[in-house]
């Protein structure tokens, strides 16, 4: 395991390690498993698009989590990205939360659609977060695994071109909360769920 994540962001995954997941969701996670020990099997790259309606909340925790798990479970083969079945904006509550993880957060350009750095480790590249759609030129066109984060995307998505693998693992949208107090609360729930999950799915592989 990686010794080289930021302070903070190793302290948040030193918890994630003593988290449990229930039984319901390990049964969702497992055709993930299954996938992710069938390419380190037979030592191919692995490549992960993650897909949500917008590419704008789960998509982009589901993608940076498991670039920054892959990274400290000394994973160099695992390439992560991701897409939306429409492009939007990456939302900005997400690189907050992200940010008070641990990850160093740079937004690089701004205007409708901004780009932002999400970085993990002082020496590794960047995480590149913006909305695209799944097929944009950005993300892999064969060879990978899509991966469903919201169940309307899984119904809006019978079919993912070039995707040798299709799996769905939904999770409750925040944005149902964006205007609550609760707000805040609801985004860091849905992050620690999909960093905890994750950190559950890459616990379980044979290297």
């Amino acid at each position: 395991m990686s010794p080289t994540l930021f302070p903070k962001l190793a302290q948040t995954v030193n918890e994630l390690a003593r988290e449990s997941t229930d039984l319901e969701r390990r049964k969702i996670l497992q055709p993930f498993i299954d996938y992710l020990q069938g390419k380190l099997a037979r030592q191919e790259e692995i490549r992960l698009n993650f897909i949500c309606t917008h590419n704008s909340r789960r998509s982009h925790l589901a993608q940076v989590w498991a670039q920054a798990l892959a990274h400290y479970f000394a994973l160099p083969q695992v390439s992560c990205y991701s897409g939306g079945t429409e492009a939007t904006a990456l939302f900005p509550r997400i690189a907050e939360t992200l940010a008070a993880s641990g990850f160093t957060v740079s937004q690089l350009s701004k205007g409708i659609n901004p780009v932002y750095s999400l970085k993990f480790s002082a020496n590794e590249a960047a995480v590149i977060g913006f909305s695209k759609q799944f097929g944009n030129p950005f993300n892999p066109q064969s060879h990978f695994a899509a991966v469903l984060t919201c169940a309307q995307a899984d119904a809006d998505c019978p079919f993912v071109a070039g995707a040798e693998k299709r799996i769905s693992i939904p999770f409750e949208d925040p944005k149902a909360f964006d205007e609550s107090p609760q707000a805040a609360k609801k985004y860091e729930e849905c992050n620690r769920q999909i960093a905890s999950e994750w950190f559950y799915v890459f616990n379980q592989l044979s290297l």
